[in-house]
């Protein structure tokens, strides 16, 4: 029970020990080189479907070449350690300190320094706030760090990649399903360093009906701006087609309009 709590007020930490059905739990990990030309996110993470089969992941999207593979494993595989955030699936390692990936066509060791955790009070462990609390929601959502700095090598098709001082970010989602519909955008490489920037926008189930929860937090100089549901921010458009995602966000002191 006490292991079950302090991993609550920890979202970056495994969730899903005593689950048995109907279960997702993922990690993020976005890599970026220094050059802006290699950018990679390696998921690792357990699926089980709604009669028990169990199985774990790694998924590693290209972002340049626009190329994403699964590569699947035995769930006895998967290892987590309780009290933090240190999981490993065969060879493959993952923390907050770094990651260790050895797979086909992509290998290589990263090390993080300078993380930026996001604030976890007792009354609103980690970004999703009061709505944590809430048993029945079909999916939970925590970022790990908004922002840190890269060292090592990621070899990628036999090809060296340095990611000394590159960049990187990670999140994590867990629960029954991703939302039916979503946006969600993030991104920490700007004019200047020390801004990073998270924002989506998604349909929540809630009693037999839905309400649309949007977050946006934005890191600039050590300072955390946040736009939320919870937080009395107002939507004031969100809007999508092939080409481009347009979003307003205020609250009483800030407004943000972000397009990409």
């Amino acid at each position: 029970m006490i292991g079950r709590l302090k991993a609550f007020f920890n979202p970056e930490q495994f969730q899903g020990k005593h689950k048995k059905k109907s279960y997702f739990e993922g990690w993020y990990y976005k890599i970026v080189d220094s050059t802006e030309k290699a950018a990679f996110a390696i998921i690792p993470g357990i699926n089980i479907d709604k009669n028990g089969k169990k199985q774990a992941f790694i998924q590693v999207l290209d972002g340049k070449n626009r190329r994403s593979d699964y590569h699947e494993f035995d769930y006895n595989l998967f290892a987590a350690t309780p009290g933090k955030l240190q999981i490993s699936i065969q060879n493959n390692h993952f923390s907050d300190k770094g990651l260790s990936i050895n797979l086909p066509g992509i290998q290589g060791d990263i090390t993080f320094k300078k993380n930026i955790p996001w604030p976890k009070p007792f009354y609103s462990p980690g970004i999703m706030g009061p709505f944590s609390f809430v048993p029945f929601m079909e999916c939970y959502h925590g970022i790990v760090s908004m922002d840190h700095s890269l060292m090592g090598t990621i070899t990628f098709n036999n090809k060296n990649i340095p990611f000394d001082h590159g960049r990187g970010y990670i999140e994590k989602d867990w629960g029954r399903s991703f939302p039916s519909a979503y946006f969600w955008l993030q991104s920490n490489h700007f004019s200047e360093p020390g801004i990073s920037i998270k924002a989506s926008v998604a349909k929540i189930p809630w009693l037999n009906n839905f309400f649309t929860r949007f977050i946006c937090r934005i890191l600039i100089k050590d300072k955390l701006i946040q736009f939320t549901t919870y937080n009395k921010s107002v939507l004031k458009k969100s809007f999508a087609n092939e080409e481009v995602v347009e979003l307003i966000m205020q609250n009483k002191k800030y407004r943000i309009s972000i397009t990409a």
